[in-house]
């Protein structure tokens, strides 16, 4: 595409292709195992795992014994799989965060591919090392979320568009799957997506093949199981749920929202993408302007463009608009930034270079110095202030994190001083320092987080707490993480407005809106998460005239 190169576009050597493989598999297994389900999204995604373990039931979504029908339930089967593959290893949680690892490194492979089938076969790991350094990957790419699951499927179906002249058959075999991947993990946004591009690629001559078209046909025949099976099977088993997840939860829902949305959210991911797909939007930019007169004359700029475009418009007019929704534009901008790399001037490309060198390695001795302050208790501004987030928090030396922080923050000095000069040069530096820094929060710091966003000492402290003859306990305010957590750690299900009929009842919030409770209630415990003081939970129980005697968790 490009009349010009400013980097010889150098072969990758087996030695190069096992340094940059390694280099993604630190990336992607780091912080999968260690730590408690975290809050929001993990923690009710655990929750519908951890029914499926203890029921056996694949089929209706369930969060604390109550159906949930938001989402199909691909991703909770692939996790409780690993859950139950790894149980005599891991924890039930850290299992089933390794579907995440799983969907994301198919995310990895098929950018590679599709770039590889795009623009050459020494494009394939610029592509999966450039999604990598993207900031937006960094936390959400390793916890327990269906999102990964969409984001797996968009890049099966991204390579199999890629490949549709070349190969028809495996690209629709490949472009069907990934369609099934995607709905059964999120539902309708994936097929949305699919009927967009294939009908609006044909607009462009060059995707006017007998190919192509054989690709959509044989693309459909594999997807109509995907599509097909699990709705029918929930029809099968209830009707109410059916509607439940396809009229009330999606259809239903976005049409409501069409007729009169909060449309100032659409512009959310405009604003979102110039740090979440950092460094591949302005490299992406780049090459869109140094090919403006080409690109939409040539089938890969064509697709990649359409692909962002539909993407962008579909994630934006939806009723929910979130951070982790906008993962699967990162593929296209991501491909697009490995059509840019041999146009990239070499002075952009040394700055960039030489910005990422300084920024993780000043952040990453900050980590260093901050940690070892917490270690040694030595009074510096960082730790007193770390010590008064959360002052609970006692530190502890653990000697395998330290070995594993130390010895990749050497690998990553090595690795900025001996990468040769090329057009990968700047990209597989940045991508070795989000990994540099990642590892540090994952095995310095993993402590430190873990006590904040786990809520495990919470439900311990809240079930020592319960009465021996309880019944059931009714709640209030509780959020489906809450939920899925006190079911996991105390097995303990409650009842939404069950106060009728129960002793007991559990509330979320502050001590004002606990203190509307009158007459019959009476607390007896209050407890919250570790660190956070605005974050408080209330159990109170019906006996009225007793007097009431406060437990404290934290």
């Amino acid at each position: 595409m490009f009349a010009y190169s400013y980097f010889k576009e150098t072969a990758i050597t087996p030695a190069k292709a096992g340094l940059m493989a390694l280099l993604c598999f630190i990336w992607l297994a780091t912080g999968l195992i260690g730590h408690d389900p975290w809050k929001p999204d993990e923690a009710y995604s655990f929750g519908l795992v951890y029914h499926i373990l203890q029921s056996g039931d694949w089929l209706v979504p369930t969060l604390a014994g109550e159906p949930y029908m938001d989402k199909p339930p691909l991703f909770y089967m692939v996790a409780a799989v690993f859950a139950q593959l790894f149980a005599p290893l891991l924890p039930l949680h850290d299992g089933a965060r390794l579907a995440s690892g799983f969907f994301v490194g198919l995310t990895l492979i098929f950018v590679g591919l599709a770039g590889r089938e795009l623009f050459g076969k020494e494009r394939g790991w610029a592509a999966a090392i450039i999604l990598t350094g993207c900031l937006g990957m960094l936390v959400n790419a390793h916890l327990m979320s269906t999102d990964l699951g969409l984001l797996a499927g968009c890049a099966m179906m991204l390579y199999g568009y890629a490949l549709s002249q070349r190969r028809p058959l495996l690209a629709g075999l490949l472009l069907g799957t990934g369609l099934g991947i995607g709905f059964l993990s999120k539902g309708f946004i994936a097929p949305v997506m699919f009927v967009s591009v294939s009908v609006l690629l044909p607009a462009f001559s060059t995707w006017r093949t007998r190919e192509y078209f054989t690709t959509l046909a044989v693309a459909i025949l594999c997807a109509l199981p995907w599509l097909g099976i699990w709705p029918a099977l929930l029809y099968q088993r209830s009707p109410e749920l059916f509607m439940e997840w396809a009229w009330k939860q999606n259809i239903g829902n976005w049409l409501v929202y069409a007729q009169g949305g909060k449309y100032s959210d659409s512009l959310f991911y405009l604003n979102l993408l110039p740090w979440f797909a950092w460094p591949a939007l302005p490299l992406a930019a780049w090459g869109v302007w140094d090919g403006r007169k080409k690109i939409l004359q040539q089938r890969e700029g064509q697709l990649l463009l359409l692909s962002l475009l539909v993407m962008l418009i579909a994630l934006s007019f939806v009723p929910n608009i979130e951070e982790l929704f906008a993962l699967p534009l990162l593929l296209p901008i991501v491909l697009l930034a490995t059509m840019a790399l041999p146009s990239l001037r070499r002075g952009a490309a040394n700055a960039l270079d030489r910005f990422g060198i300084i920024t993780f390695g000043f952040i990453a001795i900050l980590l260093w110095w901050s940690w070892a302050s917490l270690i040694t208790g030595q009074s510096t501004r960082v730790s007193r202030w770390l010590k008064e987030y959360q002052s609970e928090f006692v530190t502890k030396f653990d000697l395998v994190p330290f070995l594993i922080a130390l010895t990749v923050t050497i690998l990553w000095l090595l690795l900025v001083w001996r990468v040769g000069r090329s057009m990968r040069r700047s990209v597989i530096n940045w991508a070795a320092g989000v990994t540099l820094l990642w590892v540090l929060v994952m095995t310095l710091w993993l402590p430190w987080l873990d006590f904040n966003k786990s809520y495990r000492s919470m439900v311990v402290s809240l079930a020592g707490a319960l009465p021996q003859e309880r019944g059931c306990i009714a709640s209030r305010y509780l959020g489906d993480g809450q939920k899925a957590m006190l079911h996991y750690f105390g097995n303990i299900l409650t009842r939404p407005g069950g106060e009728k009929h129960c002793k007991l009842l559990l509330t979320q919030g502050n001590l004002s809106r606990s203190d509307q409770l009158k007459g019959e209630w009476k607390i007896i415990w209050t407890g919250g998460r570790k660190g956070q003081k605005g974050d408080r939970y209330y159990l109170y129980q019906k006996n009225a005239g007793a007097s009431s005697k406060v437990q404290g968790a934290s």
